[in-house]
């Protein structure tokens, strides 16, 4: 059964579609990256509607159950004639994408046909991922890893973090990536004790030198965090990296299939409080990886559904010591058919430069 023969399962009693507006929902339906037309899935056929600058790329690469149609006319005109046709009366949209005054738009565009808000039914579908989908966010990860390989030997003392921001996001073009996860995170000394600093044109301090980013990969996301020492690690940065470490294998020696988010995000959360850095780890163990960036299941203390297969999530544990540094080990797993892996293969051993 493909997604869109799920798709069409999933909906709700008393509605005979969906329409789809959202790009990566799209993209997951249709297996086409595009940003300007919409998707129709109807109990009878099901639709990709776009306009001339993309017609003959879909017609070529969107998936088999799809009709491509180019748009013309009023789409009011088109969307009434294909919901007529397959006897749709009543539509789920995506509420959670869309503005007050698109949803205006859409009431007159669709006239007598009720518009039903569609919630995360497709957000609940991209939870779990197929084996395509957990390949390729592998692969995206193996691009980052060859980055970080790589920007080992790019950083000197007169580099700063844009400089090595820049040069990883470029490494990871180079590599085959369509683009980067998320805004590269590349912080050093003081700044490294904010969690999501923003990269500054200043030489690498001393100390602590985080860099957070991953790549995208045919329309998949990677995500990883490493943290290396500018300079000689003394003992209390020996302490503070090894203390983040242990939490993370820890939470990682724990993954199962069943295991909660928030038993996880609690083993690594115990070893850093215990450790004598109560306080000092702010966010939560980790989040879910997909399409976006940031997607369930949630890995913290809020989240009591068990992990299962077709999960893939960070593990990514820190100490953030205002104003002085701070230090994030960021790994990936996913919870495949022979079970939870952790999928990161850098090495995580303390690394002076």
């Amino acid at each position: 059964m493909n997604r869109t023969q799920k798709l069409v399962e999933l909906l709700p009693e008393g509605t005979q579609g969906i329409l789809v507006t959202n790009g990566r929902n799209q993209r997951y339906l249709t297996g086409f990256p595009f940003d300007d037309g919409f998707v129709l899935v109807t109990k009878g056929k099901s639709y990709l509607l776009t306009d001339s600058r993309y017609i003959e790329a879909a017609q070529a690469q969107a998936r088999p159950e799809y009709t491509v149609m180019q748009m013309k006319g009023t789409r009011s005109d088109m969307f009434r004639t294909l919901c007529e046709e397959n006897g749709v009366k009543a539509l789920l949209f995506e509420d959670t994408w869309m503005s007050y005054a698109q949803y205006e738009s859409m009431k007159k565009t669709f006239g007598e046909v009720s518009l039903v808000p569609a919630g995360k039914l497709l957000e609940d579908m991209r939870e779990f991922k197929e084996d395509d989908e957990i390949e390729s966010i592998i692969a995206a990860q193996r691009i980052a890893e060859k980055a970080f390989d790589h920007i080992l030997g790019y950083i000197t003392p007169d580099v700063t973090e844009c400089d090595v921001a820049l040069e990883l996001e470029f490494y990871m073009r180079h590599l085959g990536a369509s683009g980067t996860s998320f805004d590269t995170i590349a912080v050093s000394g003081s700044a490294s004790s904010l969690p999501h600093g923003v990269p500054r044109n200043v030489k690498l301090e001393k100390g602590f030198f985080t860099m957070d980013y991953g790549a995208l990969y045919n329309g998949y996301c990677s995500d990883m965090t490493r943290t290396v020492v500018i300079g000689h690690a003394d003992e209390e940065i020996k302490k503070l990296y090894n203390t983040v470490l242990s939490a993370q294998n820890a939470a990682e020696e724990a993954l199962a299939e069943g295991v909660t988010g928030a038993a996880l995000d609690k083993i690594a959360r115990d070893i850093i409080d215990g450790s004598g850095y109560q306080g000092c780890f702010g966010h939560s163990l980790g989040h879910g990886v997909g399409m976006y960036i940031h997607e369930a299941p949630g890995v913290s203390g809020g989240n009591d559904k068990p992990m299962q297969r077709g999960h893939v999530i960070t593990i990514e544990p820190g100490i953030y010591i205002a104003g002085k540094y701070g230090c994030r080990i960021e790994d990936m797993a996913v919870f495949g058919k022979n079970g939870p892996e952790v999928i990161t293969r850098c090495p995580k051993n303390l690394i002076e430069l």
